[in-house]
């Protein structure tokens, strides 16, 4: 099995099909497995590239305490591993924010981001923050049984229930096999401790990177986040699903390739540039007086 070495800890990664490459970068509640419905498609024109996060097996638990910055050059780590100077990124939820730090941070490497249901916690951040630790808490006592049941209760996750049943078995069945110690730890030094995405506003406007949100409409703490990066990020494009909850490429894997396929297009055809000026600002301006009336 390959795997990449990164400080701390050996990654399992898998690379699959050859062309342009895509990194793709998973949420807490899964991993690698995540993206299965993604690199069957894109894998028939691009290198495809998945990856277990640091704590998620085979990956290796971190020897330290690992924090999202940390996190964030993982997805380097990787793409070293596999060859790979630059890519496409696609993360969802905790693999947004490790993308969009991996971005901000080497911006030569991304070649466009696509940001799926980023910003969890962002709008009350104490409160979570005080609910994630006490989700670790319970995890560290009583194993992963106690974040599937974090899970199957979620307001944004019924969607993929409802949508898909058999679909829905099977992320429940990936939630089991995490291993408890692994996803405390990325709750406990990350989660429990990361800034929200607001806090960088300022380097997030001189992001040069072609970049896409994508946020399900039912998925209510990210919808705010997801505004906030379309206003902030000069190249970018904001796709809202209706009737779709957090893990949008679960819940509609045909219509989430379809949106990325033409993004990573137009970026490639040198079509997605900055927003253009003139679409910021009043609808309507005075209408000057006519001086020779």
């Amino acid at each position: 099995m390959p795997f990449a070495d990164a400080p701390g800890a050996r990654l399992f990664f898998e690379s699959t099909g050859r062309g342009t490459p895509i990194v793709f970068v998973h949420e807490t509640a899964g991993d690698r497995r995540s993206w299965e419905s993604q690199v069957r498609w894109f894998s028939r024109s691009h290198q495809c590239i998945t990856f277990n996060a640091r704590g998620y097996p085979p990956s290796e638990r971190s020897a330290h305490r690992a924090d999202y910055r940390q996190m964030t050059d993982d997805i380097g780590h990787v793409m070293d591993a596999a060859g790979i100077a630059s890519a496409f990124i696609v993360g969802l939820s905790m693999g947004a924010f490790f993308t969009v730090h991996f971005a901000l941070k080497y911006p030569a490497r991304a070649r466009g981001v696509v940001l799926a249901g980023l910003g969890a916690g962002a709008d009350d951040p104490e409160p979570f923050r005080a609910s994630t630790r006490e989700i670790v808490t319970a995890m560290r006592a009583h194993g992963i049984r106690i974040f599937g049941d974090q899970i199957t209760s979620g307001p944004n996750r019924v969607q993929l229930q409802n949508k898909d049943p058999r679909g829905w078995e099977e992320f429940l069945e990936h939630v089991r096999d995490l291993d408890a110690q692994g996803v405390a730890d990325v709750m406990e030094h990350c989660h429990a401790s990361r800034p929200p995405i607001y806090d960088f506003e300022a380097a997030l406007r001189v992001l040069p990177v072609p970049t896409l949100v994508a946020v399900g409409d039912e998925d209510a703490p990210c919808i705010q986040p997801g505004l906030f990066l379309k206003r902030s990020i000069p190249a970018c494009g904001l796709w809202l699903c209706p009737r779709t909850g957090h893990a949008i490429n679960l819940e509609e894997p045909a219509l989430f390739n379809a949106v990325v396929q033409d993004f990573l297009y137009k970026v490639q055809q040198g079509a997605w540039g900055a927003r253009d000026a003139r679409s910021i600002g009043p609808l309507l301006h005075p209408v000057a007086s006519n001086s020779a009336a």
